[in-house]
């Protein structure tokens, strides 16, 4: 109970496949690497609240400013792992204090973005298994 009230107020949230939360575990989609990096860029290009920093195709990053609903800064990473299956994983971080705990926002904020790589490509997994 007390390890989920500090959680709470941790201003960063990343997605692994080693996440306890099934919600924040990295997400596998059944298309190329190619295909998958232009959509998640595509999505941050055609966000207000976003602007994209840096692109590096080479490393599979995108590195995003965010400023609404609150300012915090964005890592995406995408790997191939087999010719036809990517991964994707979100680092999110903000400098913002929230009485409340910034944890929640962050967390929703990653969500939603799977939710939108979830409805232009097929979601083979998440996590390891």
């Amino acid at each position: 109970m007390l390890g989920n009230l500090f959680i709470r107020f941790r201003k960063q949230v990343e997605t692994s496949d080693n996440q306890k939360d099934s919600a924040l575990t990295t997400h596998y989609y059944k298309a190329t690497f190619n295909q998958v990096f232009k959509s998640v860029e595509d999505i941050f290009r055609q966000d207000a609240d976003c602007r994209i920093a840096t692109v590096s195709k080479d490393h599979g990053e995108i590195a995003v400013e965010i400023d609404k609903p609150v300012p915090c800064f964005l890592i995406v990473t995408v790997v191939s792992v087999k010719p036809m299956e990517t991964a994707v994983d979100f680092n999110i971080s903000t400098e913002r204090f929230s009485p409340v705990g910034m944890y929640p926002v962050l967390k929703k904020r990653l969500i939603s973005y799977y939710e939108k790589i979830n409805k232009l490509h097929t979601l083979v997994r998440s996590g390891k298994n």
